[in-house]
């Protein structure tokens, strides 16, 4: 017999009211029924409440990785809040004048809270919140279905990988490069013009030296070869290099042609100018051969023969100060490979003319050649090749310029067109260069007066230029190229007086060439006896070691002088020309001082030696000086504090490489001997040495700047 349901009990007791109908209340007197303890809480858990809320989306669940996002342990379940709900009301009502306010920011990552109730982590973006968020991002479509074969796959692994027909293959899209990958196709670009500009400068003076040689003869060449560049320089070079640029971005930007009438003015005005100077150089290169080396013009043969290669140098100006201009407007309209790789064709154009020279007449050390015996043919041959070299280099910018979109139409409406402001601006610029060569000058007399003192080959100033030209290689080639590539980016900036974006740019110049400049400035320290036998071996076994001591006296100079010319773009940036003046003088005064103090106290053997310490040193006060002011233009923050320790684990780094690099070439050298192959076999090995201690010490430190290095170095091997 069945028991009775509690309907039918009910029922008979007077219950609730028939089946299925709700329960009536307990009338007056009656007590309410007790609660079966079988049906009591049976329903409260729902056990769909406890899945996860994708399990209700179809489309969602087949995008959703379990695996990832595992359910959470029982007990530990959260309430869910209500979906699509609206947004509570904001305690302000909106503002009537102001349309479409800017919502506040909010937080991202897991916190961030969607409109309506949505999560963010199950969440995909569509349209313009997908083209806003998530346009930057170059992440792999995820596959809705891979979750699926993970799960089935098993802690083996042993599954079966199903295959899929692979779709038929689509053009892929252009790859937009952005601000970094620009500027390091640009760097990479000026950076191999450079490199090849500074290597065929190598064999230019390679030839030089050994066509006349490291004593007088040489020193005499190499002072007519040097005035045209420091005449430039102290005219209208400091203003081109540095002043120009800028104006040339603003004119592009806010003149409606583009800044094209801007740009021929300018170059207008800088070709009248030239031919001006030029015509008085020629006239008082006595004069200026006298105020170069008083050693050179107290020798009557030396200055005979430094007056006449003067007088086929000097309109090399002209040619030197077109080329300038010409090579700041590609610069200006984004084309920075031709001021870098024009210059080869000048080297090409000497290497042949003194070429020529040593097959007619043989080298120095054959020939014996010195002030009182080089014939009247011989200058000629070199003065002309000299000029040429010049002529061509100006003349190869026209195709790029027409390339460009460029035509050059001459313009002599000066006046109320802007350039009265650059001539303001490029005064100081002028001083600038000014005090700087007052202080080679200082430098020029000192090292042409100790090496006639001497009596030695490779103590004078070509020695000194020789090895300032190994020295200043790298700095040409890495820190110029970046900041090159940076410098209209960083007068963007400074227009819009955006100086976060100025200070993260000078950073990343500091800290890019860093990576480069630090090891080859120990190398040099290590190395640099090696080096110079190898390359100046034709001077000589005596000079080639002279010059070898010089070039690690310049070694560690390297440092400053590189952070010294990116601080003073930023100052360039923003106009203020006035500043690096007065830094330059500082720099200018200490490298004259330390040099005269060097002359005096050193033995006239080691004087020069003295000489290219004291540039170092000088260039280490000026950098002092430069970032003290640059800071607190930029608000007292310079990013100070990366960028010294970046240096710092670098020099760390590159101490015992250079320890050990040395030690190892100098080994070579002294079992070897210091002829051509234990010259090269003593760079090869302690240059090996040195790098790969370098580079496993910079890795064990974990330097940021190495490893994003390697690893651009990686992607363009495709490794």
């Amino acid at each position: 017999m069945n028991a009775p349901y509690d309907g039918d009990r009910g029922q008979g007791a007077g219950g609730a009211g028939p089946s299925g109908g709700p329960p009536m209340p307990p009338g007056p007197g009656q007590v309410p029924p007790t609660p079966d303890p079988y049906l009591q809480d049976a329903y409260d858990r729902d056990p769909y409440r406890a899945q996860d809320l994708s399990v209700q989306d179809p489309v969602t669940e087949a995008l959703y990785d379990r695996a990832a996002h595992p359910p959470p342990p029982p007990g530990a379940y959260q309430q869910p809040q209500p979906l699509y709900q609206q947004p509570p009301a904001a305690q302000y009502p909106p503002d009537p004048r102001i349309w479409a306010q800017t919502p506040p920011p909010e937080p991202d990552g897991p916190s961030r809270h969607l409109p309506y109730g949505d999560d963010p982590r199950t969440t995909q973006f569509v349209g313009v919140d997908d083209l806003v968020s998530q346009a930057s991002r170059d992440d792999e479509q995820p596959d809705a279905f891979a979750h699926l074969f993970r799960d089935q796959e098993g802690p083996s692994g042993s599954a079966p990988v199903p295959r899929e027909p692979e779709p038929a293959p689509a053009p892929a899209p252009p790859k937009a490069g952005g601000r970094a990958s620009g500027i390091l196709k640009s760097s990479a670009l000026m950076a191999a013009g450079t490199l090849v500009s500074r290597l065929t400068g190598f064999v230019r003076s390679l030839v030089i030296t050994a066509a006349l040689g490291a004593a007088l003869l040489g020193d005499s060449f190499t002072i007519a070869y040097t005035l045209p560049t420091m005449i430039y320089i102290l005219t209208v070079g400091g203003g081109l290099n540095s002043v120009f640029v800028p104006q040339l971005v603003r004119s592009m930007k806010d003149d409606e042609d583009g800044g094209e009438a801007y740009a021929n003015r300018l170059l207008t005005l800088v070709m009248v100018a030239l031919g001006v100077i030029v015509a008085l150089a020629v006239f008082a290169a006595p004069w200026l051969i006298h105020a170069m080396s008083p050693t050179i013009a107290n020798d009557v043969a030396a200055n005979s023969v430094a007056v006449t290669f003067a007088r086929y140098c000097l309109p090399t100006i002209f040619f030197m100060g077109v080329h300038v201009v010409m090579g700041q407007i590609l610069n200006a309209r984004g084309r920075f490979g031709a001021m870098m790789w024009t210059p080869v064709l000048n080297n090409i154009v000497m290497i042949f003319t003194f070429g020529m020279f040593i097959w007619v007449y043989g080298t120095s050390a054959e020939s014996q050649m010195g002030v009182q015996t080089i014939p009247p043919e011989g200058v000629r041959l070199l003065g002309i090749g000299t000029l040429l070299g010049l002529v061509v280099q100006a003349l190869a910018m026209i195709p790029y310029l027409r390339e460009a979109g460029f035509r050059f139409r001459p313009r002599f409406d000066w006046k109320g067109h802007g350039l009265g402001k650059t001539v303001k601006l490029a005064k100081w610029t002028v001083l600038f260069v000014l005090a700087n060569q007052a202080g080679v000058l200082v430098v020029t007399q000192l090292a042409t007066s100790a090496g006639k003192l001497s009596g030695q080959d490779g103590t004078g100033f070509l020695a000194y230029s020789n090895a300032q030209l190994i020295w200043g290689m790298p700095q040409a080639i890495i820190t110029v190229s970046v900041m090159a590539a940076l410098l209209p980016r960083i007068s963007r900036a400074a227009h819009d007086d955006d100086p976060g974006a100025v200070r993260d740019d000078i950073s990343q110049g500091l800290r890019n060439s860093a990576v480069a400049i630090v090891p080859v400035a120990f190398a040099f320290l290590a190395l640099g006896l090696p080096m110079c036998t190898l390359l100046y071996a034709s001077a000589g076994t005596e000079a080639a070691r002279s010059m070898g001591f010089i070039l690690m006296a310049f070694g560690l100079g390297l440092i400053p002088y590189s952070v010294q010319y990116v601080v003073l773009r930023g100052f360039y940036a923003y106009e203020d020309t006035r500043t690096p003046f007065y830094n330059t003088v500082v720099v200018a005064a200490v490298n004259a001082a330390a040099s005269a103090l060097c002359y005096v106290v050193l033995p006239a053997r080691w004087a020069v030696v003295g000489m290219a310490a004291s540039y170092g040193l000088a260039y280490a006060v000026g950098v002092g000086i430069a970032w003290r002011r640059l800071r607190n233009r930029l608000g007292g923050d310079l990013d100070g504090a990366h960028v010294v320790r970046t240096y710092a684990r670098l020099c760390l780094a590159a101490v015992p490489a250079a320890v050990l690099g040395g030690g190892v070439g100098f080994a070579v050298l002294e079992g070897l001997g210091e002829g051509a192959f234990g010259s090269l076999t003593a760079l090869i090995c302690g240059g090996a040495v040195l790098l790969g201690v370098f580079f496993v010490a910079a890795k064990r430190m974990r330097i940021e700047e190495i490893n994003g290095m390697v690893g651009m170095v990686r992607g363009r091997l495709g490794r």
